[in-house]
């Protein structure tokens, strides 16, 4: 299966070089790092981090999200990253794995580790092989670029999550710790999220607090109530809830809040705007 892509040219741009420079540009932003980092190399079974990054338009969150791209790179790509992200169309099943295959972006091909993606089903209650929640998802499309700027030597397995709840990240994140022991192969969780959407600013900064204060805390219980107590219309949270709980069975208990903002802050429109962040677990 060859996945095309379905939001380039709208989300980023469908030429390279102007991709590139895109990219480029959102590292150097002020709401960026403010450097392009260069790539460190990864030798080792246990990679040291997972991360959160938002998945808007780059002019909108490519500078929030470069802050996470920065602590990969710093790191060194490990064999596999493993992209969860949301389900924005309906289509498809709970947990939707793309399970073989390649994706492809303006910057080349980018191929699904079959290994790792049937061993997540065959460990998982819920999960399946399913295309049709990938076809027009944006949320894990829009995070290959970003890799691809710094390296084309990785494999990818993307997983839609469209029953977003305790029971399925949980799930999820069980077989992903299995299938991972069992192959023996390093690899990242990479959490594609937007927080709030379409509150004032200030309603914005007060409920994202919210989920950011329960991330930091490594506490996806408290995630899930908090979003749903305080309707809180952040479309990744079972992303979110999985990596939380993939990483602590990896021993990895600290989270880090490495930057927010909201959609206002690029606009200048503050009446409706959508929340952002990028955060690291290690």
């Amino acid at each position: 299966m060859l996945r095309q892509p379905a939001v380039a040219g709208a989300f980023y741009p469908e030429d390279p070089e102007t991709l590139k420079r895109l990219i480029e540009s959102c590292f150097l932003d002020d709401s960026g790092v403010g450097y392009i980092p260069e790539l460190n190399s990864f030798k080792g079974r246990e990679y040291p981090i997972n991360v959160m990054v938002p998945h808007a338009g780059y002019q909108y969150s490519g500078a929030i999200a470069s802050k996470g791209y920065c602590e990969i790179v710093k790191n060194g790509f490990p064999e596999v990253f493993i992209i969860l992200s949301p389900n924005h169309t309906g289509y498809g099943s709970e947990i939707s794995v793309f399970n073989e295959g390649e994706w492809i972006t303006p910057l080349g091909s980018v191929e699904v580790d079959e290994e790792f993606a049937e061993g997540i089903i065959e460990f998982s209650d819920i999960a399946s092989a399913d295309f049709t929640a990938h076809i027009r998802e944006h949320s894990i499309e829009v995070q290959l670029p970003f890799l691809q700027y710094f390296s084309a030597d990785f494999k990818i397995v993307p997983i839609t999550i469209g029953n977003q709840n305790f029971v399925t990240s949980n799930d999820l994140a069980n077989a992903i710790f299995e299938a991972g022991n069992r192959l023996n192969k390093s690899y990242c969780v990479i959490a594609s999220t937007d927080l709030s959407h379409f509150n004032t600013h200030e309603r914005a900064n007060k409920v994202d607090g919210f989920v950011l204060e329960d991330i930091g805390e490594m506490n996806e219980f408290k995630l899930f109530e908090e979003v749903v107590q305080y309707n809180i219309t952040m479309c990744g949270y079972g992303p979110v809830m999985t990596t939380i709980s993939l990483s602590k069975r990896c021993g990895k208990t600290d989270a880090e809040i490495l930057a927010y903002g909201t959609s206002g802050d690029v606009t200048g429109d503050f009446t409706s705007v959508v929340g952002y962040a990028s955060g690291v677990f290690k």
